[in-house]
C-alpha cells in the first residue's frame, strides 16, 4: 500500500540546482516511489553554522510503498551518489535529502526522527512544504499557523 511522504532536498556546494534535479531523477528511477509534487526552489540563509554559502532548497511530495527506514536508506543512497560528505554539523553539503513527514508514521528513533526534528522552526522546510500542501497538520498544529510563527533565517523564492 502506498503512503504519502515529504522529502526536503537542498544543498550549497557545487551545482546545487543540478544536484537537486538529479536527486529528483533518482527518486523517479525507483519503481517504489512516485513523485507527485515539487515545490518552487528557495534560497535560504544557513542555520547553525553560518559561515557558508546560502542553500537552495525544495520539498518534494511522494507516494511510496517503501517503509520509512527503507525510504531513509534510499535518501542516503541519493546523497552518496551525489558525493555528500558529512564534515561539519549543519555545514556545507552537495546535497541533503531528508524525510520530513511520512503518512501514519511518527518516530523519535535516533536513526530516523519523523516528523523531522526542528523542521517546524525552519523556513527552508516549512515554506516549500506549505506551498505544496496548505492543509498539513504537524504535531497537532496547522501548517499555516507554523509558517506564520516562523522566526529566523531569511528565505526567498529562487527565480529561474
Amino acid at each position: 500500500m502506498s503512503k504519502q511522504a515529504y522529502l526536503g532536498i537542498g544543498g550549497n556546494i557545487g551545482d546545487t540546482r543540478g544536484n537537486i534535479e538529479r536527486s529528483i531523477e533518482l527518486l523517479k528511477e525507483n519503481s517504489e516511489i512516485q513523485v507527485t509534487q515539487i515545490s518552487s526552489f528557495y534560497e535560504t540563509e544557513p542555520v547553525g553554522y553560518t559561515d557558508q554559502d546560502w542553500f537552495l532548497n525544495i520539498v518534494v511530495e511522494i507516494k511510496t510503498s517503501l517503509e520509512p527506514f527503507d525510504l531513509l536508506k534510499y535518501c542516503q543512497y541519493i546523497e552518496n551518489e551525489l558525493k555528500r560528505e558529512r564534515v561539519i554539523r549543519w555545514g556545507p553539503r552537495t546535497i541533503d535529502v531528508d524525510v520530513l513527514l511520512y503518512e501514519g508514521f511518527i518516530s523519535d528513533d535516533e536513526v530516523l526522527t519523523v516528523p523531522h526534528p526542528r523542521m517546524t522552526e525552519r523556513a527552508f522546510a516549512m515554506i516549500p512544504l506549505y506551498e505544496i500542501n496548505k492543509n498539513l497538520v504537524i504535531n497537532d498544529k496547522n501548517i499555516k499557523d507554523i509558517v506564520e510563527e516562523l522566526k529566523g533565517e531569511e528565505i526567498k523564492k529562487y527565480n529561474i
